[in-house]
């Protein structure tokens, strides 16, 4: 990981600012993507001159080519992209105690966020890294995108959010195709439950009983523990077109 440079996207709090922290500790240098209200600025100032803030919406093409500038005149290259940017929402298809649908714009925006702006940050950014010199493998760079588990037992209310993590986990072995003649891998991993700003928002009797649904540890993920294999998946040169399940061997249930 020493000298390093990476992009993270959701950087600034969360899976991303797991990644950010154990990259920087290894010895990377790391831009920091998260949107203009979040704290990326204050994280950078934290971590000192190996850390740069660009805000950032990922669907925005502009904001990403402006992130993307940023990282050319800190940094000069750009060896690793982690998409750990993404939203969801809970809602059933139909609700009958209210006689509504599932909103068409909530939807739509679950998968603008997580399937575009992941599609939309890695289009944008594959150009940088293919002016990197290759290593002795022919190696230029590596991509990680996060799904779900919720792309293989998507729960009851997650229909927008399993479809992006779906859509994310068809994504990787045709980008990883993409782009095996100019030296580029792409891996997704796809979490379990992990102990995220998201997570904390639920009432604690909620977070007790996600915990029992871990078969084993019965707890939920840390964030360093993305951050470890995000780690090892740029460091292992044949992990390649896959995606790996980080869940305790959990499998959702309805």
């Amino acid at each position: 990981m020493n000298g390093l440079v990476a992009l993270v996207t959701g950087g600034a709090s969360g899976l991303g600012l797991g990644v950010v922290r154990k990259f920087i500790k290894e010895g990377a240098k790391v831009a920091i993507a998260d949107l203009p209200k979040s704290k990326g600025n204050e994280i950078a100032d934290e971590l000192g001159q190996s850390a740069v803030f660009t805000p950032m919406n990922v669907t925005s093409p502009d904001d990403v080519n402006a992130a993307l500038d940023t990282i050319r005149k800190k940094f000069n290259r750009l060896d690793v992209i982690v998409n750990a940017a993404g939203i969801a929402c809970a809602h059933k298809i139909y609700n009958s105690n209210t006689d509504t649908s599932h909103g068409i714009k909530d939807f739509e925006n679950v998968l603008k966020v997580n399937v575009t702006g992941t599609f939309n940050v890695t289009r944008l950014s594959v150009s940088l890294m293919y002016k990197n010199t290759p290593d002795e493998d022919g190696q230029r760079g590596v991509i990680i995108n996060t799904a779900s588990v919720s792309a293989f037992e998507g729960q009851m209310g997650q229909v927008a959010y399993s479809a992006s993590s779906g859509a994310i986990v068809g994504m990787t072995l045709p980008l990883a195709r993409d782009l095996s003649k100019i030296g580029i891998r792409v891996v997704t991993i796809a979490p379990g439950i992990f102990d995220t700003p998201l997570l904390g928002n639920l009432p604690e009797k909620v977070r007790v009983y996600l915990k029992k649904t871990v078969p084993f540890p019965d707890r939920f993920g840390d964030p360093d523990e993305y951050a470890k294999l995000a780690q090892h998946i740029v460091e292992n040169h044949l992990l390649n077109g896959e995606v790996i399940r980080l869940d305790g061997a959990l499998r959702m249930q309805p």
